[in-house]
């Protein structure tokens, strides 16, 4: 589902977006997913070592066409936790593209794989009253290492809570897993792609040339 030409066409928008120019149209189909846009940034020691600068995305079904162009632009500029990422760090830049699918709640907060499900938690904060929300994708809690418990006690604490990690609080939070379609792509690797694409128009704009001039 999730392909590379996603990942180009992200770029594509936040590459426009700085330069105030257009985007290519998108080479994909036009279908309706929830999703996600992530942009990690290459760190010293390279391609390997990369840190998290935006990731967001709705569990609402978006045209693939507007709402990957909105979201890699909203997640690069937009995530409160970081400073928005600027024009100089578009080349050090990965982009992923996460398509959401299989929702299923489960009647139990234990009840999904790591490295396989994201969690999506929705609870009333017993202290406050206040409704809390929060997500983490499929390959979170395996990257960072974590137990079913840690990721727990971590996501409750990303939604905003900040009283204890109980059983209590666990039986009132209502847990819902999904799966993901993920591809990424390095500022690198975008650039290949590009240059190709533009090689064979190019070409092709010479043949008919060619073509043209010999009638």
């Amino acid at each position: 589902m999730a392909t590379p030409d996603m990942c180009v066409y992200c770029f594509d928008a936040l590459v426009a977006h700085f330069d105030q120019g257009s985007v290519p149209p998108p080479s994909f189909a036009n279908q309706s997913y929830p999703l996600f846009v992530t942009w990690n940034k290459a760190g010293k020691r390279g391609e390997g070592d990369l840190r998290l600068r935006g990731c967001i995305g709705t569990f609402s079904g978006r045209l693939l066409h507007t709402g990957l162009h909105e979201y890699a632009v909203t997640s690069a500029i937009r995530d409160t936790r970081f400073d928005p990422v600027t024009k100089a760090e578009v080349a050090q830049l990965h982009c992923s593209v996460s398509l959401l699918t299989n929702f299923e709640e489960v009647p139990s907060v234990w009840d999904w794989d790591i490295g396989t499900h994201g969690i999506w938690i929705d609870f009333k904060d017993p202290s406050t009253g206040v409704h809390r929300n929060a997500t983490y994708l499929p390959e979170v809690t395996s990257e960072q290492g974590w137990t079913k418990e840690e990721a727990l006690e971590s996501l409750v604490r990303k939604g905003g809570y900040k009283g204890r990690f109980t059983p209590e609080l666990c039986a009132v939070i209502k847990l819902t897993r999904y799966q993901s379609s993920k591809q990424s792509l390095s500022y690198a690797e975008y650039c290949e792609i590009r240059k190709t694409r533009e090689g064979a128009v190019e070409a092709a704009a010479g043949t008919s040339s060619s073509s043209s001039s010999r009638r």
